[in-house]
């Protein structure tokens, strides 16, 4: 496979400058403390310390990433579009897709709108060729080796061109034949003009370093400058050992302070002029286009992953097939009802469909919090990414939704019901899905992975189950419950169903002994008007989305401390 590179314009580096940097967790306490140090445009710069030592806050503090709790951050230059990218340690790019189609998603992403597909298409392949990752651009991403997926995730970076690169760790867990391939990627990275930082824990990384920063395990600056001259600073022969000889100190401040002795009495460093705010956000592709492309993307995951659209479109069968063998015919058979039957079956249905809602979005956002938060450093705004999550799961939805009701209904196990009618109760379940899809997307935003995630869903489904008043009717309930009902969106699709399915005429008419007793607990459940039914679970799907939007809004990194 070829590529004809196209000429790129060549990559402006850009200067950074911290000033008295400090950050702490909840609780208060700090992991930075006083900060201060320059880059030089073109530079590679290693960032080191012990573990826990505040080296990748510190990273993501000079990248904007996160707001400080004290202190400043300046580039020299304008801030605008495509100057950062940021690659953190794990590879958080998605892998079902093809590598190719992997960044022209993103390209689509983070390039202006104007960009046309075949300008795309060379950009692509010229980072590709760049990164030496032509041969591997049909591969999906999941099966590509650990460096090349590193550099798979500096490639979607590249796309932009950046003046500068920050990478957590970016050698981390590779062997050193790999490792030492990637830092010379990063060092030719550095000589065509882009500013590169790093955190490792391998210090011999430092050796391909124009620089180097040494935190120590107190989150203070203990050195910045030059590989050699933190091997004489620290009286060492290799930089191997400067965690032993920090931790030799008599007191925590010892090297710190002398630092700032030695600094004191040189030359003031370098630093930067004209400066922006490092979080300074990037210039975002359009709404709709975003919306767009995500939705593009997601419907290309789902197709691709094979095990994921089996479980999507087998749970679905699997619990029809279970309605089908647990309800008898003819329970609506208007000349010998079975009141008590007809409850069950209306519940079921309502929860079947609240149940494939829920389990399509509560794993969709955990699994990829990693990969929103990247994106959202490159501007992709929280309402389109929600929407096309809506704009891929939905129509699933409404495909075994109509599935379960037709087959129940040609297996003689609803009501014999008009076109109208069968469409309202289509309607009315379609409704409640989307409602539990957007809760489920709500969940999955507020917790952190898929085990977590795993353990919401029975205590999710519990109280759709005991409080939407089929097993015992709202009435009946005590008035905690009465009042927790109002909140349960199955409650409002369970008596859709019923007032479409005509129980209470079915119940009073059909000539049952159980339907007057059973039809008076009820009250007034089933004689709603069903556009009140639906005007209630559209709010849920509002009112979940919007919930979703402020959870994502509130995890997001940058929010000032």
């Amino acid at each position: 496979m070829t590529t004809e590179q196209t000429t790129s314009p060549p990559r402006t580096g850009v200067g950074i400058a911290a000033q008295g940097l400090g950050q702490s967790v909840r609780g208060g306490r700090r992991i930075l403390a006083d900060i201060s140090l320059s880059v030089a445009p073109g530079e590679l710069v290693a960032i080191i310390g012990a573990s826990g030592a505040g080296k990748t806050t510190l990273l993501e503090l000079l990248a904007g990433v996160q707001q400080p709790a004290a202190g400043t951050v300046t580039y020299d230059g304008a801030a605008a579009a495509g100057t950062i990218g940021v690659v953190p340690q794990d590879d958080i790019i998605h892998r079902e897709l093809p590598l190719a189609r992997t960044l022209r998603y993103a390209a689509r992403l983070r390039l202006p709108s104007a960009t046309g597909p075949a300008e795309i298409g060379d950009r692509v392949a010229e980072v590709l060729a760049e990164l030496r990752l032509t041969d591997g651009a049909a591969t999906p991403v999941g099966l590509l080796s650990g460096g090349e997926r590193k550099r798979a995730s500096i490639a979607v970076e590249l796309l932009t061109r950046p003046g500068v690169f920050f990478l957590d760790e970016p050698t981390s867990g590779l062997d050193p034949a790999i490792a030492v391939e990637l830092l010379r990627v990063l060092r030719a990275l550095a000589d065509t003009g882009a500013t590169v930082v790093l955190t490792t824990h391998q210090v011999t990384d430092v050796d391909h370093c124009d620089r180097v920063v040494v935190l120590t395990r107190q989150g203070r600056l203990a050195f910045t400058g030059t590989p050699a001259a933190a091997r004489e600073f620290f009286g060492l022969r290799s930089l191997v050992e400067v965690h032993l000889r920090l931790d030799e100190a008599t007191q925590p401040g010892e090297w710190p302070d002398r630092f700032a002795e030695q600094r004191a009495a040189e030359q003031p460093s370098r630093t930067t002029g004209d400066g922006d705010v490092a979080a300074t956000p990037p210039r975002r592709v359009g709404r709709l286009r975003q919306w767009a492309v995500l939705t593009a993307r997601n419907a290309e995951i789902v197709v691709r992953n094979r095990l994921t659209l089996a479980i999507l479109l087998g749970s679905p069968l699997m619990v029809l097939g279970m309605f089908a063998l647990l309800f008898r015919p003819g329970a609506f058979e208007p000349t010998s009802p079975s009141p008590t039957v007809t409850v069950m079956i209306l519940f079921w249905i309502a929860f079947g469909g609240f149940f494939f809602g829920l389990t399509y979005g509560l794993l969709q956002i955990c699994t990829e919090l990693p990969i929103l938060r990247r994106e959202r450093l490159a501007g992709v705004r929280l309402l389109p990414y929600l929407l096309a999550k809506v704009a891929v799961l939905l129509p699933l939805l409404a495909l075994v939704d109509l599935a379960l009701l037709g087959v129940l209904r040609g297996m003689d196990r609803l009501p014999p019901v008009g076109g109208a009618d069968f469409a309202a109760l289509y309607a009315t379940l379609l409704l409640s899905s989307a409602a539990a899809l957007a809760l489920g997307l709500l969940c999955s935003a507020a917790v952190s992975d898929a085990a977590q995630a795993t353990l919401m869903l029975p205590m999710l489904c519990f109280p759709q189950v005991l409080f939407v008043g089929a097993i015992l009717p709202v009435p009946a309930m005590a008035v905690g419950g009465q009042w927790l009902s109002y909140a349960m969106s199955n409650r409002w699709a369970f008596e859709g169903l019923g007032h479409t399915a005509g129980v209470e005429r079915l119940w009073r008419d059909g000539g049952s002994p159980l339907g007057p007793p059973l039809l008076a607990t009820y009250g007034d459940s089933f004689s709603r008007p069903l556009w009140v039914d639906w005007l209630v679970l559209g709010g849920f799907v509002l009112l979940f989305l919007g919930a979703a939007w402020v959870v994502l809004l509130r995890r997001d990194p940058r929010r000032a401390p």
